[in-house]
């Protein structure tokens, strides 16, 4: 009898931890930060456009911040925010119900964000600790390390499609408005306004994401793990292309308006 009814409490504990209204505040607070992070990475994007230098990623945003006055408490407030949502996100894994194939993908989406947001989490903690802001490098490192290994080949190039699977999913996410799903969408113009910052944000996330990806599959076929450069090298690729400053810059500002909708996500989100 109580065995049968283990995985049943531990359901109910996990759905009482989520209706905390503590709990809930704090999931929303990660929501706004991981807004602010995008905005501030789509701004150094922006002036990479336009012939500035910069790190336009996670790190660059963290190193940004972490340069401001009270820089160290700001990071700290966003690793408490994004371990807060990680953690929201361990739970929606753990509650998703049923065993068939859509359960275990929703388990796998639910889990994949749960892992994105604790990683930037410890990103945080790590750079108001005084630890490295420099996102390429360590992608550059896990690459090598990767290639260095038995069919290294396969398994950045499995990596690669992985990501490019995600940015696609972004894509898609933006194109057929599922974000709507998310959130509890106000009326009006703030609706309206809410809908096509999403909508922007996604898909231009999406591309970014999947030009990443593409940069793990160069890495892999040319044995060279310098091409695997993250977010910032993918957003400097996309500079380098004919009309790249233009391409760039609306990337830019579509991570500017995915990183606003993230503010309105923290005030509508369905949790």
């Amino acid at each position: 009898m109580s065995h049968a009814s283990s995985p049943a409490s531990a359901r109910s504990a996990a759905s009482r931890l989520q209706d905390n209204p503590t709990f809930q505040l704090m999931a929303r607070v990660g929501h706004a930060v991981n807004g602010l992070l995008h905005i501030l990475i789509g701004g150094i994007a922006l002036g990479v456009a336009f012939g500035s230098g910069g790190q336009a990623d996670q790190g660059g945003a963290l190193a940004g911040l972490a340069a401001t006055p009270g820089g160290t408490f700001l990071l700290w407030v966003v690793a408490i925010g994004m371990f807060a949502l990680g953690l929201f996100q361990v739970l929606e894994t753990f509650l998703v119900r049923g065993n068939d194939k859509d359960a275990w993908v929703d388990r796998g989406k639910e889990g994949g964000k749960a892992i994105a947001y604790l990683a930037i989490g410890i990103s945080a903690a790590s750079v108001a600790m005084g630890g490295s802001t420099d996102s390429s490098s360590q992608s550059q490192g896990i690459t090598a390390q990767l290639l260095a290994s038995p069919g290294g080949v396969f398994l950045v190039v499995l990596l690669g499609l992985g990501v490019i699977g995600i940015g696609v999913y972004f894509v898609i996410k933006g194109a057929k408005k599922k974000f709507l799903e998310d959130i509890t969408l106000p009326a009006g113009t703030t609706g309206r306004t809410v809908k096509t910052l999403g909508m922007v944000g996604y898909i231009a996330k999406g591309i970014a994401i999947g030009v990443v990806g593409i940069l793990f599959c160069v890495a892999a076929f040319t044995h060279d793990p310098s091409e695997a450069t993250g977010l910032d090298g993918a957003l400097k690729t996309l500079a380098a292309l004919p009309f790249g400053v233009f391409i760039l810059a609306l990337v830019a500002l579509g991570l500017i308006a995915y990183g606003v909708y993230c503010f309105a996500r923290a005030k509508y989100a369905r949790l």
